[in-house]
């Protein structure tokens, strides 16, 4: 077949002018269109008043070979690619089984990749099954108990569980290993659209069920989950050429697990699991993260900005932005994670602190919108020396929220009429904040570095301009947001091993190589292959037709 991409449409085109369009962007009569199928749609809305629907699409013709030669050179019209998924190997008999530390996506991946390749892998997770997880994180939302081992952060389905399970990132693959973390999710009852759909998504309610599903059928191809299962300790030997290799791990309740193969997969919020490891002496360094807050907006405001009179069109859903400014102080601000109808969430797992992220469901038709209003910081600048000085940073600004907020895991919330004018609020105005279990008019330079909140309040009017109503006075911002990535990266080699330590393999966005949902998943297909690679079988080119 041949993939035709950059199809334009009016967002109101009947049925019909798709195939019109695709014979005359072919220059083929009627007859010779055999079929079409859509394989990517997306919006472009950057002139509201004409919104159009941008297509790919895979076509069969008549005399195909004749067409491709006509074409050549355009890179629009090409033939369609083999996004099949090949795996790398197959389990020789009676290999060591390998263990992926933590159930989230990229633990996810790499088990069920190691598992489809016959390793029969062993996933630990120091979290509960995902419903029982579920039952915990709104313990905390509606009663304000939290558990520290079963949370938002910590648990089967990892951190992207809560979260608007949108399923896009940046990532270039000529593999297509991200067609098959989208296929696999279709496989365990994903809505078969995210195939298609330029910027897919799935929502927390679905995800739960597509999380049980797939370790449904990681288990019966021979893999083994350990739930409420918390590694406490690495075992590290010597080896034969003078280097470290892993041997095996500690555990909670004082069990030990032989492995010289361990996937680390451990999550952005795993902060005693990365003091452990530095303590070990596997190699860590400090990455960027940022810091700053949740900032809610009506949906429907931000409908109106981005789609004007198509404002609720169901082809285009909930609008979304994504923007940043440059500031005078040298510092970066944008959007982070961006929730359309959807809350703000509590998202920390230490007692005695504060953090939010944001979430939505498919529907995505809560009243709210929210991102992250965040500001860059690197360890250069902000947190010098030691590895793990972006979790004291963390914690430091946390630890402020959850006093401003009063003390029982309420927020520090602020109208952004307030924040500017540098006033505390002691009340809130038109738009009503979704966060759970609740918040407290406060001031939010008191849960900031300055240098943030400089950045902050230079940044709103300019986003104002950028969307109507962003900079509204009545807008409300809830702190803080401080999990927007690892804090640290446990570096790893071209074979994926950890830099000084041999059998580890850190993967996935607690080890700082991946942001996001799909990124994350595709880095656990990596490792997985990699760890399968290491221990050698038979090895199958993956790139062959």
């Amino acid at each position: 077949m041949i993939r035709v991409t950059d199809l334009r449409l009016p967002l109101h085109h009947p049925d019909e002018a798709l195939p019109a369009a695709i014979r005359k962007r072919l220059r083929i009569e009627p007859r010779d269109l055999i079929r079409h199928t859509v394989a990517r749609r997306a919006h472009d809305a950057r002139d509201r008043t004409s919104i159009a629907l941008v297509y790919s699409v895979d076509v069969a013709v008549r005399n195909e070979a004749a067409v491709l030669a006509r074409f050549r050179r355009d890179r629009q019209v090409q033939l369609t690619p083999d996004t099949r998924y090949r795996p790398v190997a197959t389990a020789p008999a009676g290999v060591a089984r390998p263990v992926v530390i933590g159930a989230g996506p990229c633990g996810l991946f790499a088990g069920l990749i190691l598992a489809q390749m016959g390793y029969r892998p062993i996933i630990l997770d120091r979290g509960k099954v995902v419903r029982e997880r579920t039952k915990d994180t709104w313990g905390l939302w509606r009663k304000s108990v939290l558990n520290p081992e079963s949370n938002v952060q910590f648990g089967e389905g990892g951190a992207g569980t809560f979260s608007d399970g949108k399923l896009y990132s940046r990532i270039k693959d000529d593999r297509f290993l991200d067609r098959k973390v989208l296929t696999e999710f279709v496989r365990a009852g994903a809505p078969p659209e995210i195939l298609t759909e330029a910027h897919p998504h799935i929502g927390t309610f679905r995800l739960v069920k597509m999380v049980e599903n797939m370790r449904e059928t990681i288990e019966a191809l021979g893999g083994e989950y350990r739930f409420s299962t918390r590694v406490d300790g690495i075992d590290v030997v010597d080896d034969a050429g003078g280097g470290r290799r892993v041997r095996g791990l500690h555990l909670h309740d004082s069990g030990y697990l032989e492995a010289d193969r361990v996937v680390l997969a451990i999550g952005h919020s795993a902060r005693d699991t990365f003091a452990m490891l530095y303590e070990a002496g596997v190699h860590v360094e400090a990455k960027p993260f940022s810091i700053g807050v949740r900032i809610e907006h009506p949906q429907s405001w931000i409908d109106q900005a981005r789609f004007g009179a198509d404002a609720g069109n169901p082809i285009l859903g909930a609008a979304e932005y994504h923007i940043s400014h440059h500031c005078s102080n040298g510092r970066t601000v944008y959007s982070f994670c961006m929730c359309p109808g959807g809350t703000v969430v509590a998202a920390t797992s230490e007692e005695g602190r504060v953090a939010t992220n944001g979430m939505s469901q498919y529907s995505r038709n809560e009243r709210n919108a929210n991102s992250g209003f965040v500001v860059a910081i690197d360890p250069v600048r902000d947190f010098p020396g030691d590895p793990l000085a972006g979790l004291a940073l963390q914690r430091h600004w946390e630890e402020r929220a959850f006093v401003a907020g009063g003390s029982s895991y309420k927020a520090p919330a602020q109208r952004l009429g307030d924040f500017l004018a540098g006033r505390p609020s002691t009340t809130l105005g038109s738009v009503v904040p979704s966060y759970r279990p609740g918040v407290t008019p406060t001031d939010l330079a008191e849960c900031l570095p300055d240098f943030a909140v400089a950045a902050m309040r230079e940044a709103l009017p300019v986003f104002g301009r950028q969307i109507r109503g962003y900079d509204h006075p009545d807008v409300v911002m809830t702190g803080v947001e401080t999990r927007t990535s690892s804090p640290v990266r446990f570096t790893r080699g071209a074979d994926f091993q950890s830099l000084n330590t041999a059998g580890l393999f850190p993967a996935g966005e607690g080890a700082g190589y991946a942001g996001g949902i799909l990124s994350a998943a595709v880095d656990g297909i990596k490792v997985a292959e990699a760890v399968a690679l290491s221990i050698g079988g038979s090895v199958v080119d993956a790139r062959a037709a």
